[in-house]
C-alpha cells in the first residue's frame, strides 16, 4: 500500500528458488521437463542408497562410504569444480582405492535421475548454469528480463553459482 506499482516487478529468492523458476519454464531447451521433482537432501540420499544396492556396492563392504558421504562428495565436486580424486585425496582419503566405484556410480545414478525427471539441489543450478551457457537464445532472453541484479553476500557465492551470474549478466 505504501509503494508504486514498480514493485510489481521485482523478483527476489535464492539460486535455487530462481533455477527452480527458470527451468520450468524454460528447462526443456536442454531436455528438463516442467514437472520434474526436486529431491531434497533425504531423497537424494535414498537415491543413492538404491543406486548403490543395485549396482551391488553395498553388499558385504562395510569400506565403501555410506550414503551421506557420497552424497556430501558430489555436491562437493558440483559446487567447487574440483575432481573426486582431488576431494578423495584431501577430505577422503580412505576411500581413494574406490574412486573408479564412486564415479561409477555418480554415472548411473545422474541416469537414475534423469529418467524419472529428478533433480537434486546441486542438479538445478547445474541444469541452469547449462541452459544460460549453452543455449544463447534463452539466456539473452532471460537476461533482458532483469535491469538489475543483486547479489547478497557475493562473496559466499561458489563457482557454479558464479558461472550462472556470469551467463546472466552479461552486456
Amino acid at each position: 500500500a505504501l509503494l508504486d506499482e514498480r514493485c510489481q516487478h521485482v523478483q527476489g529468492g535464492t539460486f535455487h528458488g530462481f533455477a527452480n523458476r527458470i527451468l520450468r519454464r524454460h528447462g526443456q531447451a536442454i531436455g528438463i521437463p516442467p514437472n520434474f521433482t526436486i529431491l531434497d537432501r533425504g531423497d537424494l540420499e535414498d537415491a543413492i542408497g538404491f543406486v548403490r544396492a543395485k549396482l551391488g556396492f553395498s553388499e558385504g563392504d562395510r569400506r565403501f562410504p555410506k550414503k551421506g558421504t557420497l552424497a556430501a562428495l558430489y555436491s562437493r565436486a558440483v559446487n567447487t569444480g574440483l575432481s573426486f580424486r582431488r576431494i578423495l585425496d584431501d577430505e577422503y582419503p580412505q576411500y581413494l582405492e574406490l574412486e573408479d566405484k564412486i564415479r561409477a556410480l555418480a554415472e548411473a545414478l545422474a541416469e537414475y535421475k534423469a529418467a524419472r525427471a529428478l533433480l537434486d539441489y546441486d542438479d538445478l543450478l547445474v541444469k541452469l548454469r547449462d541452459l544460460v551457457t549453452r543455449d544463447g537464445a534463452v539466456a539473452d532472453g532471460i537476461g533482458r528480463r532483469f535491469r538489475h541484479v543483486m547479489v547478497d553476500e557475493l562473496q559466499d557465492t561458489n563457482c557454479l553459482q558464479m558461472d550462472i551470474l556470469k551467463a546472466l549478466v552479461r552486456p
